[in-house]
């Protein structure tokens, strides 16, 4: 299988051609996505997998584990295949107890980018995204000294190409004055559609919109919709919810994450899930 032939095909991030059906390497860690996996040689398998099906975007950070990921990904696919593309982030990273407090001072970030490029055995990063708020919603406030700080390296060609997560619309034009972005990455489902105008803003301007946590936040009354939708189309709600994303928008980029191979070819056959019209139409209205 090709990249082409993933759902939703491909989608061109600056210079980069990403499959649209990415994965998320969040779960190659252990639990809380803290320590190591309880199996390492599965990990391993289910990023091999990936790339064989044709998969070329693989997100990361260093802060999953924290450092886990980045070294599994390391020993799995190095040395990496030319068309895989590997998007990490920095502003965070994690204490003894497992929180995630933020990182982001200049020297902090380049630190980090630093890290990455050890850790993933790279001299040079293709996307690195700021993550500016927490899990499910950005934070107010300027990030030119953060963005600054990433776009710097960028001209010294540590980084590639800038993204940012978790981030509203004022701090997207913020960084864009200081350097091109390719790409946001923000809370975004069926049922939180916050994002909505951000994304449509992203889609005219060829900015990818990479949205996470595909069943995150929703009600009980969204949830009981959602699971008779996929028992009517003889699915699951994730693939619903997967196939809904890839049409909600031809920018978007989904990076659905697993630690078992199974799950990947469920994730894979989710996403290219056919939705009936009448079904689009019922899905649409559990955002309203």
């Amino acid at each position: 299988m090709s990249g082409s032939e993933l759902p939703g095909g491909t989608y061109r991030m600056g210079d980069l051609t990403l499959t649209r059906f990415g994965y998320g390497a969040m779960q190659l860690a252990g639990p809380g996505v803290f320590g190591p996996p309880k199996d390492r040689d599965a990990a391993v398998a289910v990023l091999r997998a990936a790339v064989d099906l044709g998969v070329t975007h693989i997100d990361t950070a260093d802060f999953y584990g924290p450092y886990v990921t980045n070294e599994i990904i390391r020993e799995a696919l190095a040395p990496y295949p030319e068309d895989l593309h590997l998007v990490t982030k920095v502003g965070a990273r994690r204490d003894d107890q497992g929180n995630w407090p933020h990182a982001r001072t200049p020297a902090e970030l380049v630190r980090q980018v630093h890290d990455n490029l050890g850790r993933l055995g790279l001299d040079t990063l293709d996307v690195v995204n700021l993550r500016v708020g927490g899990f499910d919603s950005p934070e107010a406030g300027s990030i030119a000294e953060q963005f600054g700080a990433l776009a710097e390296l960028r001209e010294l060609g540590l980084i590639r190409h800038l993204g940012l997560s978790t981030v509203n619309a004022e701090q997207l034009a913020e960084a864009q004055a200081i350097a091109p972005v390719v790409c946001v990455q923000n809370f975004y489902n069926i049922a939180n559609r916050q994002d909505d105008e951000l994304m449509d803003s992203t889609a005219r301007q060829g900015i990818a919109y990479v949205p996470y946590f595909p069943l995150g936040g929703f009600s009980s009354l969204q949830s009981e919709t959602l699971d008779r939708v996929a028992k009517q189309l003889e699915a699951t709600p994730l693939s619903v919810a997967l196939a809904w994303l890839l049409h909600r928008s031809p920018n978007v980029l989904l990076i659905p994450g697993t630690s078992s191979v199974a799950h990947l070819h469920e994730n894979l056959a989710g996403a290219a899930l056919q939705l009936p019209a009448e079904v689009l139409t019922e899905l649409d209205a559990l955002g309203g």
